[in-house]
């Protein structure tokens, strides 16, 4: 399945900051917790999600911090914050909304094929 690059881009923010709540992550990792929470279906690339991290940053919903991998590697580090906390939980709350409402919705109408 072809997730729609309107929907990847709408679930990024919410998506960085639930994984950032799990605990400190860098670039690498939060992109493979993508794909692995969605079961492969998220893909994200760095050119995507690099510029999320960055503007998260400049709003203070994350701070990072230069650090070295144990193989010595150079990488930046991000945590939430209590603004992105806050902001998360806000989040969370909008997305269980439009979930309730399309599964409302799609329990009314049949299914594509005509099943009901």
């Amino acid at each position: 399945m072809n997730i729609g690059k309107d929907l990847v881009a709408a679930s990024a923010v919410p998506l960085v900051l639930a994984i950032l709540a799990e605990g400190e992550s860098y670039g690498y990792a939060i992109l493979k917790r993508v794909s692995e929470l969605s079961g492969g279906r998220l893909v994200w690339t760095d050119g995507m999600l690099y510029p999320v991290l960055h503007r998260l940053e400049r709003l203070g919903r994350i701070k990072g911090r230069w650090g070295r991998s144990g193989s010595g590697r150079r990488r930046k580090y991000y945590r939430l914050t209590e603004n992105g906390r806050g902001q998360l939980a806000e989040q969370r709350q909008q997305w269980q909304a439009v979930d309730a409402t399309l599964r409302g919705i799609w329990g009314a109408l049949p299914e594509p094929d005509g099943t009901a």
